[in-house]
C-alpha cells in the first residue's frame, strides 16, 4: 500500500502551476476589462488541478500497465514501481475527473454557458487518452499540441469567457503565452526520457525530432511568455511586470542548451513550472493593473 507521500509524488505537485498559471492569467484578463467575478474564477481552478492531478494518475496508470515506466529516469510512478496496485491508481485518476467534472457543472449552471459542458467532456477525454486507450496520442508525437491547447487557449480563455462572456487581445495573447511555456514543461519531461521512450515504442515528440531540435524547441516556447510581455507593453506597459521571471527560465534554458540528460534535466522541470506560475502572476497582475 502506497503512503501518503508516495501518492503525492504519484500526482507530481511540481506540475501543478501548469493549471493555477492559466486561471490566474485568465482572471488577469477579466479583472482588465472590470469584470472578475472571485468564485467562478475559483470554480476554474478547482476544475484545472482536478484534471491535471487526475491526468497525472492516468498517466502513471497507463503508462505502468504498458511497460513504459520500468526503465524511466525520474520521479516516482506508483504502478511501475509497485508501490500502489494500478486499479488503484485508475480509481484515483477517476475520482479527480469526477471532482472536475462536478466543478466544472457547478460553474456552467450559475454562468448559463452550457456548452461548455462540450468542452469539459472533450477534456477529460484528451487527460485520459493522452497515455490510455488503444492508441494514445502521447505515444504518437501530439502530447505538446494538445498540452498548448487545453493549458493554453482552453483554461486561460475558457476561465476569461464564464467571468466576462467574451475574449479579449490581452486574454488571446494570454492564453498563447501559457500554451507555450506549459509545452515548454512537456518538452523538457520527453528530453529527459528520450532514451527510454525511444527503447519503450513511445514515439513523442522529442522522440521524432531528435536531442538538438528537441532543445531548441525548448527555448523557442519558453521564451514567448516574454515576447509577450515585451509586445504586449505597447497597449499595456503594465505587462512588462512579467520580466523577472526570465530569471527563473534563463538557467533553465542554459541547462537545457548545454546538453544536460537524464537527471540532470529535473531542476529545469522545477524551474520552468515555477518560472511559467511566477509570469502567470506578475503578468496577471499586470493585467488587472491596466
Amino acid at each position: 500500500m502506497a503512503t501518503t507521500a508516495q501518492w503525492v509524488a504519484g500526482a507530481r505537485v511540481r506540475t501543478l502551476p501548469n493549471s493555477i498559471a492559466p486561471v490566474i492569467v485568465g482572471a488577469g484578463a477579466a479583472a482588465a476589462v472590470d469584470q472578475f467575478n472571485w468564485w467562478a474564477s475559483l470554480l476554474a481552478l478547482v476544475v484545472s488541478l482536478a484534471l491535471q492531478v487526475g491526468v497525472n494518475y492516468a498517466n502513471d496508470y497507463s503508462d505502468g500497465i504498458r511497460g513504459t515506466d520500468d526503465r524511466r529516469v525520474g520521479p516516482l510512478r506508483l504502478v511501475a514501481s509497485g508501490v500502489a496496485p494500478a486499479a488503484q491508481v485508475r480509481l484515483a485518476a477517476f475520482v479527480c475527473f469526477a471532482v472536475a467534472g462536478v466543478a466544472g457543472l457547478v460553474l456552467v449552471a450559475l454562468t448559463g454557458y452550457w456548452w461548455l459542458v462540450t468542452v469539459g467532456v472533450v477534456s477529460v477525454a484528451a487527460a485520459w487518452f493522452y497515455t490510455g486507450g488503444p492508441r494514445p496520442y502521447g505515444y504518437a508525437g501530439w502530447g505538446e499540441v494538445v498540452v498548448f491547447v487545453f493549458f493554453g487557449p482552453v483554461a486561460v480563455l475558457g476561465t476569461l469567457y464564464v467571468q466576462t462572456g467574451q475574449l479579449t487581445w490581452a486574454g488571446v495573447a494570454g492564453a498563447v503565452a501559457l500554451g507555450c511555456i506549459s509545452a515548454s514543461v512537456l518538452v523538457t519531461n520527453n528530453l529527459r526520457d528520450l532514451p527510454t521512450d525511444s527503447a519503450s515504442g513511445k514515439i513523442t515528440l522529442a522522440v521524432r525530432l531528435g536531442d538538438r531540435p528537441t532543445r531548441r524547441l525548448y527555448v523557442l516556447l519558453v521564451a514567448v511568455p516574454f515576447l509577450v510581455s515585451v509586445v504586449g507593453a505597447i497597449w499595456s506597459p503594465w505587462l512588462l511586470l512579467g520580466l523577472p521571471a526570465a530569471f527563473l527560465a534563463a538557467p533553465a534554458a542554459r541547462t537545457v542548451t548545454g546538453g544536460a540528460t537524464g537527471m540532470a534535466l529535473i531542476p529545469v522541470l522545477r524551474d520552468t513550472s515555477f518560472a511559467m506560475l511566477l509570469w502567470a502572476v506578475l503578468a496577471g497582475l499586470g493585467l488587472a493593473l491596466s
